[in-house]
């Protein structure tokens, strides 16, 4: 029988890379540890480990075991802070993935409104996720996702919360007008979040269609800095148009357009079947009626 124990020990070992490590966070002597695998094993029939030089190498059944570890127990361990959570008289937990690094600012105007509506929910925001946004809303490291990527998944029901447009922040006086073409690009310096570049909409739906990549890449983690760089005429930045009019304030800056436009959407995942638990379904509605600022032109 394979039982929660064996599943957290190979998960701990993997994490922290040493049997020792591993039994000191699962409250047990390494001895303990290893007899309890040892009996696995035996009674299975298959090996999970095999020495390699002093460490541990995971088999092929050992591999597969930790995977199943991976999906199975955050599953249990969020359905016992769930329980946990009604035992001391609140409604549950709320855990918020975010794929859309700039939504923060979006985001900050719903959990004012959303913790005085919901004072017996536990709301956390995450941005870092093991496998990937999809991934933990599936394993129930989150109970909803911020994502302008949605994936078509049967297990994932997405609601539209709002439309916008990719921009090319440039200098005021930048030599570009209206719209900007790939090869305007090549000799720039294009600033953008810290995002693999495979995510990125101006790669993979611009400047790579177009044969062109620019001359440097440079990510900034804040917004603020990344409009400040663009003032300075030290690059030009691809951002959510709203994102700008929001951010620019007085700076010396100007949005255009990115070939024919790259028109987003922002879109709320929950697992298919949850967004009607009353206070997730309470999250979909102030989001659904908190907009990005308008246009302050």
């Amino acid at each position: 029988m394979i039982d929660r124990q064996h599943l957290a020990i190979l998960r701990e070992v993997d994490r922290l890379g040493s049997v020792t490590a591993a039994a000191g966070t699962l409250n047990l002597t390494q001895s303990a540890l290893s007899h309890t695998m040892r009996k696995f094993e035996e009674r299975h029939g298959v090996a999970v480990w095999q020495k390699n030089g002093r460490g541990l190498r995971l088999t092929q059944a050992g591999a597969h075991l930790l995977a199943l570890a991976q999906r199975v127990l955050p599953q249990i361990e969020h359905a016992e802070r769930v329980l946990g959570d009604f035992a001391a008289g609140q409604r549950g937990a709320l855990r918020v993935g975010m794929e859309c690094h700039p939504c923060q600012q979006w985001l900050m105007r719903i959990v004012a409104p959303y913790l005085a509506a919901w004072p017996d929910v536990d709301l956390d925001i995450r941005t870092a996720f093991r496998f990937g946004g999809i991934a933990a809303l599936l394993g129930h490291e989150i109970d909803l996702l911020i994502t302008p990527d949605p994936l078509d998944l049967p297990g994932i029901a997405y609601r539209p919360v709002f439309d916008y447009q990719m921009v090319l922040a440039v200098p005021r006086d930048h030599a570009i007008c209206d719209a900007v073409r790939p090869q305007d690009l090549a000799g720039e310096t294009l600033i953008t979040y810290p995002v693999d570049p495979a995510r990125l909409d101006v790669f993979t739906r611009f400047l790579v269609p177009g044969n062109c990549l620019p001359r440097r890449h440079r990510t900034v983690e804040t917004t603020a800095m990344m409009l400040h760089l663009v003032a300075a005429g030290r690059g030009v930045s691809a951002i959510p148009d709203w994102l700008l009019h929001e951010e620019g304030g007085d700076l010396p800056i100007r949005a255009v357009r990115i070939g024919d436009g790259l028109p987003k959407s922002i879109h709320l995942g929950t697992r298919r079947g949850e967004d009607g638990i009353d206070y997730v379904a309470g999250f979909l509605s102030l989001a659904a009626g908190t907009q990005p600022m308008p246009d302050k032109s």
